[in-house]
């Protein structure tokens, strides 16, 4: 729970829900969640026949300060005619919220006083409720704690106990060393001091380390770091190198299957082959499919170095050499490639193979069929990161059929790891330039978009249903994808991009886009997103991009200027500074 000068915050993460009751005729559901706390409410999307639904979506719902409000998640069928059917639902009180925050499975009940007994056939939901207060001050009150901080990376020591980010690092575990890396590298970026950040932690842990076996291996500060950088900086360059085959999987819906306990011949009868297929002909047509979506990403990504940010390929070259100067035996000559390709392989490319909805690289998460098709891909893909060096190791041998093929992807991938590391710091420019490629497209779909209300009219203007692009150089929009007219601002003159109160327009998950015009005027546009989810995609993506604008908005009004007003302050003059 976050608690601000706007009120409180609750987080809820909406996991997955088994063994829903059937309300359609197909003997399935069409399930989606609603979240409610106080005043407040929101909803998952709607995952479409199944009684096992997966979301993994996180909620964030705001409360006016007053009496705790208790916690309830209610399931419901959707159905495109009549009423929605009601599957269950579980509530938490306010003491529960703040002492011990529910996580884990709990069995859906009915509706108090409902008229029959479900008998515990509601089947059961997964949530994990995360709740934490920050008070956040005036941003003058933290330049002590910011110069601590970056004098601590600008020095020469490797290893120093008493150093601020080591006793940050000891301080912390779990998600709470993962908040701290989070922030740690967006405060990096912002000072311009990301590469000696994240070159200071990785010089640290290599010091610290005997084996090159191990390195980087656990949860450590310095692989958190490295792991959320890329993920900040490098979001872009992994869609433009897994997108394209990503979707293919998703729209072909092949059977692949290699595990023997796991084939089923009946399936793949119904769904992939003809007549009676053998155990034998279900391995062989599957080891084809996995070749042939393996092929392609294995050649976008060793044909990316040029895609790859210049950020990125900057911290990889100074971890290979800091690695090749810790381990210059020859019989650690991998440990400089490994040391790189942990972090891009098993925990950026890999992971986002297993589940692209959280890389943004589908909206919605796979079915099972799908998912399994991309379970086996995220494994290859990991053996290729691990230099094939566990290759036949192990319990799963029924992958033998596919290491030749990875084998033979190794080298290719070592040739590529050193064209990577090949760059000169003055190639990489500044990390807040690096972050948004101008040309690529880094966001795109349909928002809700209204200008702000011209002086001296009355008030007619509504959102309008338009697509967007987001670029490194334009935020563009038009009425379709397919529509040839488009408009577009500059991202180079955006000057802020902030969230709406949900009262300026009486509508949820609202941001403002202020940006100066041809005549260097400040012009806000308004864009409604679907879902707050779709809202921090945005957010974070349009600020990304127009990090490095000069003269940025100290503050801006959370509300709008509406009917001679703002929303937010009452006041009447429209000029007046914003608070926020």
């Amino acid at each position: 729970m976050l608690e601000n000068a706007r009120g409180r915050c609750l987080r809820c993460h909406v996991l997955q829900a088994r063994d829903l009751a059937p309300r359609d005729i197909t003997g399935t559901s069409d399930p989606f969640a609603r979240v409610f706390w106080g005043s407040q409410s929101l909803e998952t999307s709607t995952i479409k026949k199944t009684r096992f639904p997966h979301w993994d979506e996180v909620l964030e719902l705001q409360e006016m300060p007053g009496a705790p409000a208790p916690l309830r998640v209610e399931l419901w069928d959707w159905d495109m005619v009549g009423k929605n059917d009601f599957l269950g639902m579980v509530e938490f009180p306010p003491p529960v919220l703040q002492q011990n925050p529910p996580r884990g499975w709990f069995r859906l009940l009915p509706f108090p006083r409902a008229e029959e007994d479900s008998g515990g056939q509601l089947g059961a939901l997964r949530l994990k409720v995360r709740l934490i207060e920050d008070r956040i001050l005036p941003s003058h009150n933290y330049r002590p704690l910011t110069e601590l901080l970056t004098e601590a990376v600008r020095g020469l020591a490797e290893e120093d106990a008493a150093s601020p980010l080591a006793v940050l690092e000891e301080l912390t575990s779990g998600d709470c060393r993962q908040d701290l890396a989070t922030n740690l590298v967006k405060l990096f970026l912002g000072q311009g001091l990301a590469g000696p950040f994240l070159d200071y932690l990785t010089r640290r842990e290599v010091t610290r380390t005997t084996d090159p076996n191990t390195l980087f291996r656990s949860n450590s500060l310095a692989s958190k770091s490295m792991e959320q950088f890329m993920k900040l900086v490098g979001m872009p360059y992994l869609h433009e190198v897994l997108k394209p085959v990503i979707n293919r999987v998703f729209e072909e819906k092949r059977y692949i299957e290699l595990d023997p306990c796991k084939i089923d011949l009946g399936r793949t009868r119904r769904i992939s082959f003809k007549g009676a297929p053998s155990e034998e002909h279900v391995r062989e047509a599957s080891l084809g499919l996995l070749t042939g979506y393996l092929g392609p990403i294995v050649d976008a990504i060793v044909g990316s170095v040029g895609r790859c940010p210049p950020a990125m390929r900057l911290a990889f070259k100074q971890l290979h050499q800091c690695v090749q100067k810790r381990f210059p035996q020859a019989e650690h000559e991998d440990a400089k490639y490994l040391a790189i390709s942990g972090f891009l392989f098993l925990r950026f490319f890999a992971p986002a193979i297993l589940t692209p909805k959280l890389f943004d690289l589908r909206d919605q998460h796979a079915d099972p069929q799908t998912s399994r098709s991309l379970l086996l891909l995220a494994k290859a893909v990991q053996s290729i990161g691990n230099l094939g060096q566990q290759l036949g190791q192990g319990k799963e041998l029924w992958m033998a059929p596919l290491h030749p093929f990875l084998l033979q992807s190794v080298s290719r991938v070592r040739d590529f790891l050193d064209q990577l590391v090949d760059v000169d710091g003055e190639e990489a420019g500044g990390p807040a330039r690096a972050l948004v490629a101008p040309s690529v497209i880094v966001r795109e779909g349909y928002l809700l978009k209204r200008k702000e209300e011209p002086a001296g009219l009355a008030p007619r203007f509504a959102f309008k249903k338009r697509y967007f692009w987001l670029s490194g150089e334009t935020l563009s929009y038009s009425r379709s994808p397919e529509w040839q007219m488009r408009f577009s601002i500059p991202v180079s003159h955006i000057r802020a991009v902030e969230r709406v109160d949900e009262g300026a327009f009486q509508l949820p998950h609202v941001m403002q886009v202020m940006a100066q015009d041809g005549a260097g005027a400040l012009r806000t546009t308004y864009l409604q997103c679907k879902n707050v989810n779709e809202l921090n995609q945005w957010l974070s993506a349009l600020r990304k991009a127009s990090a490095p604008n000069p003269d940025k908005l100290a503050a801006c009004h959370p509300g709008a200027f509406r009917s001679s007003r703002w929303t937010c302050c009452l006041q009447a003059e429209r000029s007046v500074l914003g608070t926020a």
